[in-house]
């Protein structure tokens, strides 16, 4: 079975017409059915992450967020690796091999979820090992590129980014969903959840560190005995099992002298949860995604070039630089909060002073909506930029996130001293989503555009700054561990990015959106390409064979 295609001219109408659409459109079809598993997979870790603690593992906040991080990490290497993929294997063998090759990740991280002895280290590798997913980006993307023409590159680029970015909501919604029953038996054994949340019905007093009184409100004050030594040192709460009392537990701290120097109240509740199918559910998808991907899929005619070439091609120009960071600013920014919101959800609001845990936010209720939002207006937008042009969008993009950004610091919704603060702080981040989605639509079109000479290169660049913008959920998890860490609050760490994105939109409009910008997109028939001559046109495409 043959998988290169005889002929492919989808910038000649009657070809496009008879063969080029049907073939084309399939092979989105295909390519985006499996890029879907590709970035439901790269994310799993930060769906699993924020259960790990209550099923036994004891690892840190800043342990945490570095399993969240590492994805990207790993995801930004295997991008650049997938740069340069499609001019050397093709999309067939590409597509498959990427497909099947994320069975390891997923059948290994279900196994150690059900160990609570499972080393760290062996959820370092298996969460670098999720960036399988990640780099998949950076081929199918250039890939489809050279299967539509120019025209159609918008619409055909946003759809297949937008509803593959879906990936990240699904395994964010899927997972509090699916951990809760067994699958299948074969799916190994349930791991016992447990939440410890204080009961504020209790109320102690200190004096110098040291518990001076316990006062028990409500009905409880019947179920519960303070106990005092014959000093009136508080020694112990006695909890009487009630209907009220039901999983009630109380923690004493004192120090060496026996002295109480804390008192909690704690309600415990268990239940049994299978965490495992949060990633044993993708293997039957990924084993018929690359079926299909081998069955179908075939290899445009093209010019094999070499490697250093390829490298050379994105990095002895100042566009390809420009246009990597504007990437970073729109990408980068949503692959980074998607791997971080659910982690800022119960760090900032699962432990605000004096607010009552027991109605703190579950964390995977909200964290698929912001990539929700994201992929949506990512597919539906690619028109918006065909017709008006990508570089506008990219302004709107840039400018919003800054917005956003300015917002949750000044608001002070990452300082919360409340959790009536928790809506709006929903709602910033769910801008934020959308104005990274706003710049992810925008720039699919207005990259290949500005090496509209080589539609090799327009297809390199959507790689080449797809893997640099993958290091997103890297950079993000942790910086914004170390700022919370350091500093006590992720404020320094939303002002670095309000810094980054204004760097980035000045790039946008000196290179493409200011009247007569160098590599300018205003649209079908009206970008910097339709502007010039014909022979200032054969000239680049001599120049770039």
């Amino acid at each position: 079975m043959s998988s290169w295609l005889k002929k492919w001219e989808p910038e000649n109408p009657q070809f496009w017409k008879e063969e080029g659409s049907g073939r084309a459109w399939g092979t989105l079809s295909v390519t985006t059915f499996s890029l879907i598993a590709s970035f439901a997979t790269w994310f799993v870790m930060s769906a699993v992450v924020v259960r790990l603690p209550q099923i036994g593992f004891k690892f840190d906040t800043m342990q945490l967020f570095w399993l969240a991080a590492m994805p990207g990490l790993s995801g930004g290497a295997m991008r650049t690796v997938h740069a340069f993929l499609i001019p050397i294997f093709g999309t067939r063998m590409t597509a498959t091999v990427a497909t099947f090759i994320k069975l390891i990740p997923m059948v290994w991280l279900g196994l150690a979820v059900q160990n609570p002895e499972t080393p760290y280290m062996h959820f370092l590798i298996i969460s670098f090992l999720c960036g399988f997913g990640g780099g998949d980006f950076s081929s199918f993307m250039p890939s489809s590129s050279l299967f539509f023409p120019k025209r159609l590159q918008g619409t055909a680029m946003g759809l297949q980014a937008g509803i593959g970015n879906l990936g990240v909501s699904i395994t964010q919604f899927v997972a509090p969903w699916i951990i809760g029953f067994a699958v299948i038996g074969a799916a190994g054994t349930p791991q016992l959840f447990t939440t410890a949340t204080p009961v504020f019905d209790v109320k102690i007093t200190k004096e110098a560190g040291v518990v001076k009184d316990v006062v028990v409100k409500g009905k409880l004050a019947e179920a519960m005995t303070v106990v005092k030594n014959e000093a009136g040192a508080v020694q112990d709460v006695i909890i009487a099992e009630t209907g009220a009392t039901k999983g009630m537990k109380t923690e004493v701290k004192k120090n060496e002298a026996g002295v109480v120097t804390d008192l909690t109240v704690k309600k415990i509740v268990k239940k049994d949860i299978w965490l495992q199918n949060a990633t044993l559910w993708y293997v039957p998808y990924l084993i018929i995604a690359g079926i299909i991907c081998w069955i179908y899929l075939k290899r445009v005619p093209t010019k094999k070039p070499s490697i250093g070439q390829l490298v050379k091609d994105m990095t002895d120009n100042k566009h390809g630089y420009s246009m990597t960071w504007i990437y970073i600013m729109t990408f980068g920014s949503f692959s980074g909060f998607a791997a971080t919101f659910p982690l800022m959800i119960k760090i900032i609001y699962g432990n605000i002073p004096g607010a009552d845990a027991a109605l703190a936010p579950d964390p995977l209720k909200y964290a698929y909506l912001g990539p929700l939002v994201g992929s949506v207006i990512r597919f539906a937008g690619g028109p918006l930029s065909d017709k008006w042009g990508g570089s506008i969008f990219t302004m709107v993009s840039g400018g919003g996130i800054i917005v956003g950004c300015v917002a949750l610091i000044f608001g002070g919704f990452l300082t919360p001293t409340s959790l009536d603060q928790f809506p709006m702080f929903v709602w910033i981040m769910l801008w934020l989503f959308l104005m990274a989605g706003v710049g992810n639509f925008s720039t699919f079109r207005q990259f290949p555009i500005a090496y509209a000479y080589s539609p090799r290169m327009g297809a390199q660049i959507l790689g080449w700054t797809g893997a640099w913008a993958a290091y997103g959920p890297f950079i993000f998890s942790s910086l914004m561990g170390s700022s919370i860490s350091k500093y006590g609050s992720a404020v320094p760490f939303f002002a670095g990015v309000a810094a980054f994105c204004f760097i980035g939109s000045l790039l946008n409009w000196w290179y493409h959106t200011k009247p007569g910008a160098e590599r300018g997109d205003w649209g079908t028939g009206k970008t910097w390409w339709d502007r010039i001559s014909e022979s200032e046109r054969q000239r680049y495409i001599s120049q770039n064979p």
